[in-house]
């Protein structure tokens, strides 16, 4: 094989790939360095010349004539009687110049430098990929739906592979081939030296994002976005805060009839958002956590621990007709509530009196009952009273015959 048969091959590979003149000399020189090591033991003595314009190389072995017999490395050493073969006039001590062919270095020599060239620049263009995408990571993006898998969308942006989780998707989005969606750039990692790149739109940055598009004062630093909470695709708990006090930042971010959230909540399948006011006053952001409930009074029991991430615990008092408000459908307000606060939020019943924690039936209710319960902020007798037995099963995974005997153990508590 001719030097030139290889590098024009090689330039026909690299037409699809990010590498730029200076780079594709350096990859060159830097394969062919390896591929002379490997057969002369040393690359020193060698001069390459690559004239990508033209598409051609040349490789120069120097070497110093020595007298016959007399050549102690025949790597940079020459006799006499070879180098005037080369040239009739050579003396001794004199610098020689051969040029050496790729068919020197032995067919396999050559495959193997083909696999190093192609691979050194995939290394190269998976680089190039990796600190493309490292600088997006969290900004709002699109990509076009290449391939729908189980488990897994496969996206496609010029070229470039990324990857959408079914951990990243919201639940009632539909996705085709072809399809351009919006989400964000999650992470960026080198998995066997090729970028993998994740895309999403459950993260909440996803949602901060959305809403500096359509609330220009969120763009313009004017409100600020403290916390966020989300439950992808139902619903999410917005907190946000003004320097000025001239600007409502609840009402510029919903718009004028929920002109500017509307298009956020269309582009999240209809994920219902409350949008409230930031505070440092612990008991009024707890309170406006909540919403649409109507708080009566917080107790704060125990503050959130930043170094071991322990969330705090907080006392919350409601008249019995807002609770349900408060806990929400699957109990998703009361869980968004304590994601943006920090606090475990025990719901208790304002004027509900001779009440008794369902604890206390941990002998006649198993543990498991009782707990089931508690995800959705039941954790009285009464309130599990107050709730009808249909609603408890819809709301709980547990068989409407267990929800019956839980009733009649606790009426008996009150009859009794």
């Amino acid at each position: 094989m001719e030097n030139t048969n290889l590098i024009e091959s090689f330039f026909e590979f690299k037409e699809d790939k990010s590498v730029d003149r200076v780079m594709l000399m350096s990859i060159l020189e830097e394969v062919f360095r390896a591929a002379l090591k490997r057969k002369f033991g040393s690359d020193d003595n060698f001069d390459i010349i690559i004239n990508p314009d033209k598409g051609d190389l040349e490789i120069w072995r120097n070497r110093v004539v020595v007298a016959d017999g007399e050549v102690e490395d025949e790597n940079e050493e020459i006799e006499l009687n070879a180098a005037r073969k080369i040239e009739p006039d050579f003396e001794i001590g004199e610098d020689v110049s051969e040029e050496v062919k790729l068919i020197d270095l032995g067919r396999r020599a050559i495959m193997t430098l083909k696999q190093n060239l192609i691979g050194k620049v995939n290394e190269h263009d998976n680089t190039n990929v990796f600190k493309k995408y490292k600088e997006l990571v969290g900004e709002l993006f699109s990509a076009e739906v290449h391939y729908v898998k189980k488990d897994t969308i496969l996206m496609d942006d010029e070229g470039a592979e990324l990857l959408l989780p079914k951990s990243e998707q919201i639940p009632a989005d539909y996705y085709k081939k072809g399809y351009s969606i919006r989400g964000i750039i999650k992470s960026v990692e080198l998995r066997n030296n090729k970028p993998c790149i994740i895309f999403s739109r459950t993260d909440s940055s996803f949602l901060v994002r959305l809403f500096e598009q359509e609330v220009p004062e969120v763009a313009e630093g004017l409100i600020t976005i403290r916390k966020v909470a989300r439950s992808p695709g139902d619903k999410a708990k917005v907190a946000v805060d003004s320097y000025d006090d001239r600007i409502d930042p609840v009402g510029a971010c919903v718009g004028m009839k929920g002109s500017r959230i509307h298009g956020i909540v269309k582009e999240l399948g209809g994920e219902n958002i409350d949008v409230i006011n930031f505070t440092n006053n612990k008991e009024l952001f707890i309170t406006r956590a909540l919403s649409p409930a109507k708080v009566v009074s917080v107790k704060i029991l125990q503050e959130p621990n930043e170094e071991t991430g322990e969330k705090g615990r907080v006392n919350v008092f409601l008249k019995p007709e807002e609770v349900s408000k408060a806990i929400g459908r699957g109990g998703v307000n009361i869980r968004l509530a304590s994601q943006l606060t920090g606090y475990e939020i025990d719901v208790q019943r304002e004027g509900v009196e001779e009440d008794v924690a369902m604890t206390e039936f941990s002998d006649e209710i198993e543990a498991w009952v009782i707990a089931e319960l508690n995800k959705i902020g039941l954790d009285t007798a009464k309130s599990v009273l107050d709730k009808p037995i249909k609603e408890l099963v819809k709301l709980t995974d547990l068989e409407e015959e267990t929800v019956l005997e839980v009733h009649k153990i606790l009426k008996e508590e009150f009859e009794g």
